[in-house]
């Protein structure tokens, strides 16, 4: 078979497209290999700190006949392997946010509405009705689910997701995010399409179904945090994990604009066609992510030499063959970890006050009629899509022209994701019932979570890659448990007086949260791998190096 290699030489069979095309020649690939070994040694022996001040570098020019410049630059300029995974990535979190947010959706013509004549009274503390109700405005639905039962129903997939995350994080370490993620995507899009036949089969079913489905998806985001860590350069980690990310945000765009549409159609019922559609796209989804995503670079089958030099060469170590235990003591008095942890707790409280309760507001106070703005609620989302993949281009050309550390990246993204909610809540309780200025304040608020993708939400793999999987799975579960919290706070505070006055309680107790945390991670945050990322037995980690190379030098021969 043609062999052709980098620098007057490329594999033909893998992507490149200069060079002299050289037949079976041994010789060149002892040279190929040795340029790999030296980059994992680089790669082990190299620490952090010295990686980002750019003291550290390799040289293998004289085995692949380019220059570091040319190879990181043919790394980078071109479509590789860790695109693809990053593309494939992206449409899996669309398709989790699909099946997640598809019920938030569907319940309101599951259930059916009622006239809301409640909105004319004599307090200076409650806002006057935009609009005169009519009998048009009840929509019967299929369940007679009172309120309780409602929240029972919506709140169930997060009781099955915040027991999973912790394990999927560390089968990922065992086995590789590949499996992990993927059979999370594949089964909880399953799941979904059993929805309509479960409940109307029964509600007890359809909770039981909501928790296994939470239980499904709570490994996937540890899962896919632990594959980039292995796949992505720190400093292309904002650029790629906003991309990635912004899935999630994408898919509550869709849901929020299809889901709404399918609904009200009178074909198998409206509703149920969004469990079918949503489901059918996430069980296609598995077929390309099985076939072209692989846990790691150097088990990729078809990745570029020049690619997987830039990424093994700009990577932090991660271990590859053997998952070490979790440093539980260390991680107790870890700063950085429990700043983290702070960290994720303030955004995902905001997080998920602004997206179960803001509607409320807009709904029982505002009087908007958001069963029938699907438009109107996709708004903020699009924009915050569009500021995390914005922000995280900038970041990376920041980062590559080194005008800004990796560190700083991370913290003022940080801010920016919670420092300006913090203010538009604020201001919020200072505008009264003017809805047009609540509405830009809202979506002000929520686009500008998008920077938070290229902050603190991938710090767990700066900080110790070894185990981003596990990390995120302990961050994730925390995450997990402000989807009860939040609304449970917002629901003591209101307590059935939907006044000025409550929520303006709420919006301050949630600014006040969002300054604290993001002030504690711009003090005691940081991007440098700890030293308990490393194994102590020096043994366990030379030894998934010596397999590396004798695969990889397989792999090139066989090729």
């Amino acid at each position: 078979m043609t062999m052709v290699y980098p620098g007057g030489s490329v594999l033909s069979d893998i992507g490149a497209t200069d060079g002299v095309t050289l037949t079976g020649s041994r010789k060149r690939v002892k040279q190929l290999s040795g340029a790999v070994n030296e980059a994992l040694d680089y790669e082990e022996e190299c620490d952090t700190g010295r990686q980002e001040e750019g003291s550290c570098k390799v040289d293998t020019s004289h085995y692949l006949g380019q220059s570091d410049d040319e190879q990181v630059a043919g790394g980078v300029s071109c479509w590789g392997a860790r695109h693809t995974l990053g593309l494939l990535g992206f449409l899996g979190s669309s398709v989790l946010y699909l099946t997640r947010v598809s019920l938030s959706i569907t319940i309101v013509s599951m259930v059916g509405t009622a006239p809301n004549n409640n909105h004319t009274n004599n307090l200076t503390d409650v806002c006057q009705s935009r609009y005169n109700y009519s009998n048009d405005d009840v929509l019967e639905g299929d369940f007679d689910w009172d309120g309780k039962t409602q929240g029972l129903v919506l709140g169930a997939f997060f009781y099955g997701y915040s027991t999973s995350n912790l394990l999927g994080g560390r089968v990922a370490e065992f086995l590789g995010g590949r499996i992990v993620f993927g059979l999370g995507v594949v089964i909880s899009s399953f799941l979904s399409l059993l929805s309509p036949l479960c409940v109307s089969i029964s509600k007890e079913l359809f909770i039981t179904l909501r928790v296994l489905e939470g239980v499904a998806q709570g490994v996937t985001f540890p899962s896919l945090h632990f594959m980039m860590s292995g796949w992505i350069p720190p400093k292309d980690k904002a650029k790629f994990c906003s991309f990635v990310l912004s899935g999630m945000h994408f898919g509550t765009i869709i849901s929020l604009l299809v889901g709404g549409w399918l609904s009200n159609m009178e074909f198998l019922g409206g509703w149920p066609l969004v469990f079918y559609l949503f489901g059918t796209v996430g069980v296609i989804w598995g077929i390309p992510w099985f076939l072209f995503a692989h846990n790691l670079p150097e088990d990729h089958p078809r990745i570029s030499p020049s690619e997987l030099k830039y990424i093994l060469t700009n990577r932090s170590f991660v271990k590859r063959n053997k998952a070490m235990a979790i440093p539980w003591r260390a991680l107790a008095t870890s700063v950085p970890f429990w700043t983290l942890m702070l960290t994720c707790y303030g955004y995902d409280f905001q997080y998920h006050t602004l997206l179960t309760e803001l509607p409320t507001f807009f709904s029982n106070i505002l009087h908007f009629n958001v069963s029938r703005s699907g438009l109107m609620l996709a708004v903020p989302y699009t924009l915050q899509c569009l500021m995390g993949l914005g922000w995280g281009a900038i970041v990376d050309t920041l980062i590559t022209k080194n005008k800004i550390t990796v560190e700083m990246a991370r913290k003022i993204s940080t801010g920016l994701a919670l420092y300006i909610p913090a203010v538009a809540l604020i201001i919020m309780c200072w505008i009264n019932c003017d809805a047009d200025v609540a509405f830009v304040l809202m979506s002000l608020a929520v686009s500008a979570n998008g920077p938070s993708s290229s902050g603190f939400m991938i710090t767990e793999q700066d900080i110790a890659p070894n185990l981003a999987g596990s990390l995120k799975g302990i961050t994730n579960t925390l995450s997990a448990a402000t989807g009860f919290l939040a609304p449970g706070v917002t629901g003591v505070i209101i307590n059935g007086k939907q006044t000025l006055h409550a929520w303006r309680t709420v919006f301050i107790i949630t600014a006040v949260t969002n300054v604290i945390c993001a002030t504690v991670f711009t003090l005691f945050g940081t991007a440098k791998v700890q030293p308990w990322n490393e194994l102590k037995d020096k043994e366990a980690v030379q030894e998934p190096h010596k397999d590396r190379r004798n695969s990889y030098s397989r792999y090139v021969l066989k090729k």
